[in-house]
């Protein structure tokens, strides 16, 4: 094949700091906003991206240059950035160290948006802890609980 022909849609979940309330309502539309740019500049654009105050979840499509590693590092080092000076101007905002990634079929792509798109109503009945673990069961990625948070 003399192209290379990609597409790998991704959901990234990733959590603040001890999951501290750090991303407060009223910057989502701007947060959001800046976390896309940083997707498109790695060649990774953003389909959606929602949170709650203490995680994020994403949907993009990863770039065939790029690692994932890479464009998670990236996106969380520019939008903590942003928080600090821009967003909530908390200068103790830090990301978690760790993120989880689900590959996402094109046929799945509407479920995820939804699912993206009603974190709070999502939220009523299931703690960010249990809707990672849930994730993380449905798609068969073992994990020790003692490393996972923190």
């Amino acid at each position: 094949m003399s192209q290379s022909l990609v597409k790998n849609l991704i959901h990234l979940v990733y959590s603040t700091k001890h999951r501290q309330s750090w991303i407060p309502k009223d910057v989502n539309g701007d947060f959001y906003a800046y976390q896309a740019g940083i997707f498109r500049e790695w060649e990774s654009p953003a389909l959606v991206i929602g949170s709650m105050e203490d995680h994020v979840h994403a949907l993009f499509s990863l770039s065939k240059n790029h690692a994932l590693k890479r464009i998670v590092e990236e996106v969380k080092k520019g939008s903590s950035k942003w928080m600090k000076a821009e967003g909530s101007k908390n200068s103790e905002f830090y990301w978690q160290s760790g993120y989880a990634g689900f590959s996402v079929s094109q046929s799945n792509v509407p479920e995820v948006r939804r699912y993206i798109e009603n974190q709070e109503e999502h939220h009523r009945k299931m703690s960010f802890q249990d809707e990672l673990r849930a994730l993380l069961k449905r798609h068969g990625i073992e994990y020790d609980e003692r490393y996972v948070w923190d």
